[in-house]
C-alpha cells in the first residue's frame, strides 16, 4: 500500500509552521537563559503561577494545563526548588497532592524576565505581521485549538488561558503573554 502525502500547500505550511516555532523559540529560551537564567520551563511555570491568585496551584492541574506529564513536572519543580524559585505545599483536602507555590525569589525572576519576554515576542513575532496577518493567525489558532479540544482533550478546556497559562494581553510563541 503506498503511503499518503501531503500535498504542496499542506508541506510548505506544516514546515514552515515548525520552523516558525522553533526559531521563535529559540530566540526567546536563549535571552531568557542568557539575561536571566532562567531555562523556558522555568519560566513557563513562573508564568502560569503569576497569573493564578496566591501564586499556587495543585501539581496535577499544572501538568494538566502545560499538557506536561507529571513525572517532567516534578523534575521541574525539583530542580526550580533548588534555585528558589518556587516550593512544594501540601495540598488542601488532598494529602496524596501537592501545591506548586512561587517563592518571592521567583516573582522577583518573572518580574525581571517579563519585559524582556514581550520584547522579544513583539520583536521575533508580533511586529513582524500586519494586524491582518495577526489577525488571521488568530483564527487558525482557535481553529485548530477548538479542534484539539473537541477531539483530543479528555473534558475539555474552559479556553486557551486555562490550557497553557496565556493572557489576553500579549501573546507567546508557546505559552506566555
Amino acid at each position: 500500500m503506498e503511503q499518503e502525502r501531503l500535498n504542496e500547500r499542506e508541506t510548505r505550511a506544516w514546515i514552515g509552521f515548525q520552523r516558525m516555532r522553533i526559531e521563535v523559540n529559540e530566540v526567546l529560551a536563549r535571552r531568557l537563559a542568557r539575561d536571566f537564567g532562567l531555562t523556558e520551563a522555568d519560566f513557563v511555570v513562573l508564568l502560569r503561577l503569576s497569573r493564578i491568585p496566591e501564586h499556587r496551584q495543585r501539581a496535577r492541574d499544572m501538568a494538566t494545563a502545560l499538557h506536561w506529564e507529571r513525572s517532567r513536572l516534578s523534575r521541574q519543580i525539583s530542580r526550580m526548588e533548588t534555585r528558589g524559585t518556587v516550593k512544594r505545599a501540601p495540598s488542601e483536602g488532598d494529602a496524596r497532592g501537592y501545591d506548586i507555590v512561587m517563592t518571592d525569589a521567583g516573582l522577583a525572576a518573572f518580574d525581571a524576565a517579563w519585559p524582556a519576554w514581550v520584547e522579544g515576542i513583539r520583536h521575533c513575532f508580533a511586529d513582524v505581521l500586519s494586524p491582518e496577518q495577526l489577525d488571521a493567525l488568530i483564527g487558525i489558532t482557535e481553529a485548530i485549538d477548538n479542534h484539539f479540544n473537541a477531539q483530543h482533550r479528555l473534558g475539555g478546556l474552559s479556553g486557551p488561558d486555562e490550557a497553557d497559562g496565556t493572557c489576553a494581553e500579549g501573546g507567546m510563541a508557546e505559552s506566555a503573554c
